[in-house]
């Protein structure tokens, strides 16, 4: 098993002024590579973190056992964190990746590399993937496999999964693999076929846009004035939707006709540091090759008020 490397951590911890000191959330807390890094940029920092995957209890333990009194864990959803964060923080930061904790173990069900049972549940709760792929009609799975996957051929997909489930349920990530390597041809760019399907199915299982939208929903309430909002993505649906939030609190959102008066006033709660996302350099893609399509976007709490 590879050990997970956190992507872009000296930009992410640099964009968060953790050096300065102060009390920053880590909304995803994984294996910990951002909490370690904040925690050890400054004596004074501390860290809340959120992680819904139980096998982020045991990592949690051991850096509340190195930091204490400065760490303390969220054994649930950032979407949630409003209900937990009570006074102003000084930045928040996401990384949307999967964790290496749970793409390379084959018992949890996300890799298309690696068989195990069919499963992709982050926090172990909730339907499973197999329970989509074996009771979803063909007309829901096409939608899923379209909308969270940008799988252009979703209907062709799911009718294959309809097939196949008939002679026998769909057990295993290797079974899945196999059908829509069956229906798909190889990529020219060497990928998977079966890469965006899987990526559907784990961010429907797991509800990720909607726990992200309703994280950033939160975040203005949850910053100081000058607070920073750093969000690491790392496919377009949710590079889109960060963009998206960020531009439109951030006073940049277009308007639907630049002929016609605005009607509403939208409150500048952020401004945008980051008019083009910060990607990894070449040598940390070679040094880490799961941070090749990662895109950071910052934006800062401006002292305007909330709505």
């Amino acid at each position: 098993m590879s050990a997970h490397i956190p992507v872009l951590l000296q930009e992410v911890l640099s964009m968060l002024e953790a050096a300065r000191g102060g009390v920053f959330v880590d909304a995803t807390f994984g294996a910990g590579g951002y909490t370690r890094g904040i925690l050890s940029a400054a004596p004074c920092n501390r860290v809340i973190a959120f992680d819904r995957d139980p096998n982020a209890v045991p990592v949690a333990q051991e850096v509340a056992h190195k930091w204490p009194n400065r760490f303390s864990f969220i054994h649930d959803c950032f979407g949630e964190m409003a209900r937990y964060v009570t006074q102003p923080v000084d930045g928040i930061v996401f990384d949307l990746g999967v964790s290496s904790m749970q793409i390379d173990k084959p018992e949890r069900g996300f890799s298309f590399r690696l068989n195990g049972p069919l499963d992709m549940r982050m926090g172990q709760a909730g339907i499973s993937a197999k329970e989509v792929v074996n009771e979803f009609d063909e007309t829901r799975l096409a939608d899923i496999l379209y909308r969270f996957g940008e799988e252009r051929a979703a209907y062709r997909i799911a009718r294959a999964l309809v097939r196949a489930r008939q002679e026998k349920p769909i057990v295993t990530t290797a079974q899945l693999a196999e059908i829509i390597h069956h229906v798909m041809p190889r990529p020219k760019d060497g990928s998977d076929s079966a890469m965006r399907s899987f990526q559907a199915i784990r961010i429907f299982v797991n509800d990720e846009l909607g726990e992200l939208q309703r994280a950033l929903e939160a975040s203005p309430s949850l910053l100081k004035p000058g607070g920073r909002l750093v969000v690491v993505s790392f496919h377009s649906l949710e590079d889109r939707l960060v963009k998206s939030f960020m531009n439109l609190n951030g006073g940049l959102a277009a308007r639907p006709n630049k002929y016609l008066p605005e009607t509403t006033s939208q409150p500048v709660l952020f401004q945008v540091l980051t008019k083009k996302p910060i990607v990894p350099t070449p040598a940390e893609v070679t040094h880490n090759p799961r941070a090749h399509s990662a895109k950071m976007r910052v934006a800062q709490r401006t002292k305007s008020a909330l709505p």
